[in-house]
């Protein structure tokens, strides 16, 4: 029988050869602490502190002690080539220090490759490992390092279904656990905030800049029907509309500082997605934080997206861009209606993705591997 991907992150089920149920995971600690090094991409990888830095304090209590060892070159290559080969030279030599610190530990968590697309030193790390991915990356180069890197790996946790179910052909000890969002520090403003008209918000690094365009169209006909409208964009950079001029974007610079209090400054949050292998990898982070501060959605029914989604009331699917507009003019004038998809939204994050739940898994699914 084929196993199948775990849809919830409750109880836990691990991939193998005949899927098995196990029991809800329980604090250990009163047992022997679990000592794990994490192995990073460094301070410029994106999913660094959802998928590591922020479980280390609530590991602590579950009885794991979770270390990290970062690269210092970075997880990505510098847009200038000829400075990749030193770059990657850097990043492979930054890493020597950890795959020593790994022979000190119980497992070594590997999140994603050490060398963007490439396995180097990863099987000279200690085992047990674990791999932990939250894109496609075998997208990358056709995928032919992915396969080497499923192998040598113990058992893999991937963050969605989709991302589960290609990587059980090459390593069946394979646990689902989404990207957790800490619902203690997301949360929605204790008071409401006075707007001088709606904002419409979109939050993530500027590689995602070409979703954002793909419904510029939708967002020029709504800015243009609500004028005292705003579009705002929290990311790294600026962006670079072709229709909306440049007076009805709020632009924020990402500080992790700054980041809840510009979301919970929004009145809808957009998340749009293509229809692509890509995307149905992604992890739908930036819905769950709209969701956990108590904002309403406006999303592409693809991926992780959809799964969200029917849990509940939280939001709008929109693929068309007359879609786009009327779920935007939808939310934009009911107010009541953004209230309730809000609580609910806030309500699923803390059931299903809190830092308070997946941790607890996290730290049973590490116990399973080391024993």
């Amino acid at each position: 029988m084929q196993p199948q991907p775990l849809r919830s992150p409750d109880p836990p089920t691990t991939f193998r050869p005949a899927p098995i149920a196990v029991p809800r995971p329980r604090s250990h600690s009163v047992e022997k602490p679990l000592r794990v090094l994490a192995i990073t991409g460094g301070r410029n990888s994106p999913s660094r502190i959802p998928r590591v830095q922020q479980y280390v304090d609530p590991l602590r209590n579950e009885g794991v002690l979770m270390r990290e060892a970062s690269s210092l070159a970075g997880s990505y290559p510098p847009e200038r080539k000829w400075l990749r080969p030193a770059w990657a030279a850097l990043n492979i030599a930054s890493q020597v220090p950890g795959i020593v610190r790994s022979h000190l530990h119980d497992v070594t968590f590997l999140q994603r490759e050490m060398l963007s697309t490439f396995v180097t030193l990863e099987p000279l790390t200690a085992r047990p490992r674990v791999l932990d991915i939250d894109d496609a990356i075998w997208i990358h180069r056709r995928g032919s390092f992915t396969d080497r890197l499923f192998e040598i790996c113990d058992h893999v946790i991937c963050g969605n279904d989709f991302l589960a179910a290609h990587v059980v052909r090459r390593n069946r000890n394979v646990t689902v656990i989404p990207t957790a969002v800490d619902t203690d520090r997301f949360t929605p403003a204790k008071k409401l905030v006075a707007h001088s008209g709606p904002v419409i918000g979109w939050f993530g690094v500027s590689s995602g800049f070409r979703f954002l365009y793909s419904i510029e169209p939708a967002l020029s006909v709504i800015l243009k029907k609500y004028p005292d409208a705003t579009l705002c964009i929290i990311s790294n950079r600026r962006p670079r509309f072709r229709e909306i001029s440049a007076d009805r974007v709020e632009y924020i610079p990402y500080t992790r500082s700054r980041e809840v209090d510009a979301i919970r400054n929004l009145t809808v949050g957009l998340m749009p997605l293509d229809d692509t292998d890509w995307s149905r990898g992604k992890c739908s982070y930036k819905m769950l934080l709209y969701m956990a501060c108590g904002i309403p959605v406006v999303v592409s029914p693809v991926g992780m997206n959809c799964d969200v989604l029917a849990k509940g009331d939280s939001g709008l699917a929109a693929s068309s861009e007359s879609d786009w507009i009327d779920a935007l003019d939808t939310l934009i004038a009911n107010a009541a209606l953004r209230s309730r998809m809000g609580r609910t939204g806030r309500f699923i994050v803390q059931q299903h993705y809190s830092l308070h739940v997946l941790t607890k898994i996290l730290a049973y699914t590490l116990r399973a591997v080391a024993s």
